[in-house]
């Protein structure tokens, strides 16, 4: 019998680091991998009981993870844990060209051969809903239909025109889609209303979500089923609702509290988002002590905020460079790998010629580039910030940034003093 409870393959690397502190905080103990990781560095974890790999599925065609997703599933099957988890983002933005969730899907149905796949994308810790099929989202301070969402209708890769997932899913896929709402899982019998729904022999379920409650009879039925729906496709909600089936089975403490992390004089932030939120958050952080750097997006544009950035650290600041501030701010053709990489590789030298340990990447593809020019090999988690993007412990032994204490921030996420909540690590 396999020693892990759980394993997954994130779709960008905050992503990644979000389904690490749902685990990690709630007394799984998990590492992330940056590839999928060979024996010997597994073993370096004897711990964990979950074993993620962060990936960058998210930005990528169905040509691509034609080709890369069934090696790595097929490396996380061979691990013969509980659930196998595709952890996607819980606005779940996605297109037939770009970050399909369907494809991906369909491969993952294929290399773990299960008869259904459990699609689980709300997080109502993070103010995702899902009712009656249809997405919702916090944002501006109310909650919104995810196609009316202020900004993930108008995200720049891949904007949510349709609320319905069975709708959304199937202009991804051809396999047939059904639906456990609200009421079947608030219901007498959850259990008799899920065979209801397999006995049309749908090839995935999406499962509403809208409380603790819901989440609740979602992860007992998860659960239940998991020798025939071993791999699951969700946001962190998913584990959201494993790990209150795990706590009444006993495989996890019933309380868990993770240590906090110590405050930081200084802090250096790198951010190709250009999420209003994250605007929110460099301008409060600019009018409150950190040094902002505006950069355009060529690399050697980029490169040239290594010299301010490390006098602004020398007389004591924190550092905040940035690519855009807000939608407005993106510069035409910005974004995407080259953006990231090289915001990743001013980081690291930013990093190497300063002496600073910990640092904030914000923006999904951004991270999914920018941690690769790093040199680690794993993230654990170490402790929490905001709800998704939690403080993370380099590994790197042997290297110049082994011990680096990392935040991967989603543009959505933490509130306008994110940026000073991680250097003094206050909740």
């Amino acid at each position: 019998m396999s020693r892990y409870l759980f394993c997954y393959y994130g779709d960008d690397f905050t992503g990644s680091t979000d389904a690490l502190e749902a685990l990690a905080a709630n007394g799984v103990p998990a590492v992330l991998f940056l590839d999928p990781p060979a024996a010997e560095l597994l073993a370096r974890f004897p711990q964990c009981r979950a074993v993620g790999i962060a990936g960058e599925s998210r930005s990528q065609g169905p040509g691509w993870m034609s080709d890369h997703l069934p090696a790595i599933f097929a490396r996380l099957a061979a691990l013969d844990t509980g659930v196998c988890h595709y952890k996607v983002c819980s606005t779940f933005d996605s297109s037939p060209v770009c970050g399909s969730i369907g494809r991906a899907l369909e491969i993952g149905q294929d290399v773990f051969h299960t008869s259904w796949v459990p699609v689980i994308p709300a997080a109502p810790h993070l103010r995702r809903f899902v009712l009656f099929g249809n997405l919702f989202a916090a944002g501006g301070g109310t909650i919104h239909r995810i196609d009316r969402h202020p900004t993930m209708r108008q995200h720049p890769v891949t904007p949510m025109d349709e609320g319905d997932l069975r709708i959304h899913l199937a202009r991804q896929t051809g396999r047939p889609i059904s639906l456990l709402d609200v009421l079947a899982l608030r219901g007498r019998n959850p259990e008799e209303q899920l065979d209801g729904v397999l006995s049309a022999q749908p090839r995935a379920v999406i499962f509403d979500g809208l409380d603790e409650a819901t989440l609740s009879v979602t992860g007992r039925l998860l659960w239940q089923h998991r020798a025939q729906a071993r791999f699951a496709v969700g946001s962190s909600g998913l584990i959201e609702s494993l790990v209150r089936e795990w706590r009444e089975l006993g495989e996890i403490p019933r309380e868990y509290s993770p240590a906090a992390a110590a405050p930081v004089d200084r802090i250096v932030v790198v951010s190709g988002s250009c999420s209003p939120v994250t605007e929110q958050q460099i301008r409060w952080a600019t009018a409150n002590g950190f040094a902002g750097i505006p950069v355009g997006p060529q690399p050697e544009v980029i490169q040239g905020a290594v010299g301010p950035a490390l006098d602004a650290l020398a007389r004591g600041r924190g550092v905040v460079v940035y690519s855009a501030l807000g939608p407005a701010g993106r510069a035409e053709g910005a974004g995407g790998e080259g953006l990231g990489r090289a915001l990743g590789i001013l980081l690291r030298d930013i990093l190497l010629r300063s002496g600073v340990r910990r640092a904030v990447v914000a923006g999904g593809d951004t991270s999914s580039h920018s941690v690769r020019q790093l040199d680690v090999d794993a993230l654990t988690f170490a402790g929490r910030m905001t709800p998704g993007a939690p403080l993370c412990h380099c590994h790197a032994p042997g290297r110049p940034l082994d011990g680096l204490e990392l935040v991967l921030k989603g543009g959505q996420m933490g509130p306008e003093n994110f940026f000073e909540m991680v250097r003094r690590t206050t909740i």
